[in-house]
């Protein structure tokens, strides 16, 4: 007997979301958003940005330009597209139930960014949030990542610029107290880490990657490294990309946006931002010269942070940064490699995913280096080398 042609409506609710319908949801509940906030603005949408994380996409509210933003259950797209979080009419249900909650993410990173505008650090005004929908002021400005590559010698420089900006702002008792209370640990390095490679789910998500056998040897050599730290956890950024640090014209300060504010160690955001630089060399490939140049910025920057701490303590800071870089790598390099096909990639997630070899590379290389037990310094340098031989390749 021949069976009945299966619908579209059945299909979703076996298979795992799709990008086209995830963001079909995600302009509708911006749409909705927008109109409810402002009833009597021409609300038009613009194009969506890129992302594996979270639906970006512009919008223009009257003449305002502002940038909208959708999160699904406090994971990254990536996640929810492949069906980590049930088929489709489950993530729907599951997501109204999420937005109802003063946990849901997008509730508290508003908070961060209203609390830090305070506090006196450059970030995007608030426009509104309403129906899980989050509306900032669109920011121009050239990313970290492009004055780095337009002007490599100014590396150490540029880092130095962000810590100063970023350090007394993240010391006020309000910042803190907010941190505290309403922290955003979903973009934690650790956090990430463990929760995509502990447990039976670790190697199945593994085994999606070309580089999976290496992958595997890496995750296990850092997951030996983590037992924690005696150092002391201050609040930190939290999501400090490359990409999340902002220079326009006429202003010396740098913009910052999608914080993340939690406790973790001090060298938490640099350990981000280095990792993310990193693979900003691997993606465009530049001369030796600029290469060796952000590189030997970065080591300046690391020797300068750990100028006044003991023997004891440089070895204990830059063994936890090499650590926290290596995961926070091996985070989005996975996750790069497990994007669905039919979810766009940014141009630099393309080419980094691109050339995952060189950068598995790097990572066993450096990974091999940690659990040799040289002293930090030595490991650092290793790493650093390491790194330029991924630029190369």
């Amino acid at each position: 007997m021949p069976q009945p042609a299966t619908s579209a409506r059945d299909l979703d609710v076996v298979r795992p979301p799709t990008p086209d319908l995830v963001a079909a949801y995600a302009s509708e509940q911006i749409m909705a958003a927008a109109r409810a906030l402002w009833p009597a603005a021409t609300v038009q949408p613009g194009r969506i940005i890129p992302s594996v994380t979270s639906h970006v996409q512009r919008i223009d509210v009257g003449t305002r330009p502002l940038y909208a933003k959708v999160e699904l259950l406090g994971v990254s797209l990536v996640s929810v597209l492949r069906g980590s979080c049930g088929n489709w009419p489950t993530v729907k249900a599951a997501q109204a139930a999420y937005l109802t909650s003063s946990r849901a993410l997008l509730v508290r990173e508003a908070a961060h960014l209203r609390a830090l505008a305070v506090a006196g650090l450059r970030v995007p005004d608030v426009a509104g949030y309403s129906r899980g929908v989050l509306f900032t002021e669109r920011i121009q400005g050239a990313t970290l990542d492009d004055v780095i590559a337009a002007e490599p010698a100014r590396t150490p420089a540029l880092l130095q610029l962000v810590h100063r900006a970023l350090d007394p702002v993240l010391r006020q008792r309000d910042v803190m107290a907010l941190a505290d209370r309403a922290p955003i640990v979903e973009r934690s390095i650790t956090g990430t880490f463990l929760r995509k490679f502990n447990g039976l789910s670790g190697p199945a998500y593994l085994s999606r990657s070309p580089h999976g056998d290496v992958l595997r040897l890496v995750v296990a050599r850092l997951s030996s490294h983590h037992t924690g730290s005696s150092m002391a956890r201050p609040i930190v950024f939290g999501d400090l990309k490359p990409e999340h640090i902002l220079f326009t014209t006429g202003d010396p300060r740098p913009a910052f946006i999608d914080p993340g504010l939690m406790r973790g160690p001090l060298c938490a955001d640099p350990a981000k931002l280095m990792s993310r630089l990193v693979l900003g060399l691997v993606a465009r490939q530049p001369q030796e010269a600029e290469t060796r140049a952000v590189l030997d910025g970065m080591a300046a920057y690391t020797a300068d942070a750990t100028a006044h701490h003991s023997t004891d303590e440089e070895d204990a800071w830059l063994r936890q940064l090499i650590v926290l870089w290596l995961m926070d790598t091996t985070n989005i390099l996975t996750t790069y490699l497990t994007n669905p096909p039919d979810l766009p990639l940014s141009p630099h997630g393309a080419a980094v995913a691109a050339r995952a070899g060189a950068v598995c590379q790097m990572l066993d290389l450096s990974s091999r280096a940690l659990a040799a037990r040289h002293p930090a310094r030595h490991t650092w340098n290793l790493c650093l080398a390491n790194a330029a031989q991924a630029a190369a390749l």
